[in-house]
């Protein structure tokens, strides 16, 4: 059913702070349906796409709107792909001077993204064909993988390492970040992450996304206000505060002490709660079992020990002190547990995110792109009262 608003009705319509459960667009992209812990993308179970790591299928899914029918179209986006990664020679040396800034990774991205946008000569969405709006969607995408790893080795004062365009993405990005092409099972591992973290209905950096391509705006300009939405703590800026929190706890014996204190005095829980799921977010759990096995084949520390006996104590206290409060493990807990493992530093956790969440925010800017209506809300003024007229 489409949503219709009267152009000439001016009455005010209070709705819940945040927004929360207001509907503000209809969208083909991806839906959540937290009660049930269920997500998809285009009608396709994103929890079945990220368990078999096709990283690749579901980019091609999100962005252009099914998957791909055999091997040939396989190879075809792929291509597509490969060939979009690979950053200007023109601007290494500005990367280099962001690189050597006092700018956090995230900015950095963001940075570094606008940058490219320009020099590729992108257009505002309002001026671009649908096609093209897809070409730069893919383009963003693809190379921000090689953006992080570049910037990151850079900051280091060590050479970034070209594109390798024979690698499928995910086994290419840790290839450029580390120097060395990974082991199989730790691509895979990092590539059932990045297919769950594609989209995942209208949170803050997607909606902040549509809100700018409604405006018309190119499309840097939309990924980039998804970004700075993105790098807040209340958002996507939490995986490496939760290892922040594993280190705190140090060992299972003390998460009991130190999860009650925290409860009691009403602290926050990193890696805990979610604004949409009731039940368990069904990407901890795939993400749980992917760090389990990480563990079992000798690729992961025991810090997936420590996160289990954590995450344990955390529902067992919060059952006992705060009975009935649906808050469990969110995906956060176990994602940084996963990229750690990977060899992706921890300043990283928050692009690497990011560049899976790319395509999203590309699928979700052009379909907005398309609707050509602003997303103007209202407020309403409750300061100090004008004089009277």
């Amino acid at each position: 059913m489409a949503i219709t608003i009267d152009r000439n009705d001016t009455q005010l319509i209070d709705v819940p702070r945040g927004l929360t459960n207001v509907v503000v667009a209809e969208t083909s992209i991806g839906d959540v349906r937290g009660e049930e812990g269920f997500f998809q993308y285009r009608g396709v179970s994103g929890v079945e796409l990220a368990a078999e790591a096709r990283f690749e299928d579901a980019w091609n899914l999100v962005t252009l709107g099914g998957l791909p029918q055999g091997r040939e179209a396989a190879a075809a986006f792929r291509a597509r792909t490969s060939a979009a990664r690979a950053i200007p020679e023109s601007l290494h040396e500005a990367l280099s001077a962001i690189a050597a800034s006092s700018l956090e990774p995230m900015a950095q991205l963001r940075t570094g993204l606008a940058l490219i946008s320009a020099a590729d000569g992108r257009r505002a969405l309002y001026d671009e064909s649908e096609t093209e709006r897809i070409d730069d969607a893919i383009r963003l995408a693809a190379v921000a993988p090689a953006l992080i790893a570049a910037l990151h080795r850079r900051s280091e004062g060590r050479d970034a390492i070209e594109p390798d365009g024979d690698l499928d993405p995910v086994a290419d990005y840790l290839r450029m970040l580390t120097g060395v092409t990974p082991d199989a099972r730790l691509a895979t591992a990092l590539g059932t992450y990045l297919t769950a973290a594609i989209d995942h209905g209208f949170n803050a950096s997607t909606f902040t996304a549509r809100v700018i391509a409604s405006t018309g705006a190119d499309l840097a300009s939309c990924v980039g206000g998804a970004l700075g939405a993105l790098s807040g703590p209340l958002h996507g800026g939490a995986p490496a505060r939760t290892l922040d929190m594993l280190d705190e706890i140090g060992s299972p014996n003390r998460a009991d002490a130190w999860v009650r204190e925290r409860v009691l005095d009403g602290g926050r829980i990193m890696g805990f709660g979610h604004a949409v799921y009731r039940t368990e977010d069904p990407r901890a759990r795939l993400l749980r079992g992917v760090a389990q096995r990480l563990r079992a084949d000798g690729l992961a520390s025991d810090r997936v020990d420590l996160a289990v006996a954590v995450e344990q104590t955390v529902l067992r206290v919060l059952d006992e002190l705060k009975p009935g409060r649906t808050l469990r493990t969110n995906v956060e807990l176990y994602a940084a547990v996963v990229m750690e493992a990977c060899g992706i530093p921890r300043a990283l956790f928050a692009p690497t995110f990011a560049s899976a969440r790319l395509i999203g925010w590309g699928a979700h800017a052009c379909e907005q792109a398309q609707d050509g209506k602003i997303l103007r809300p209202s407020s309403r003024y409750v300061g100090t009262p004008s004089p009277s007229q």
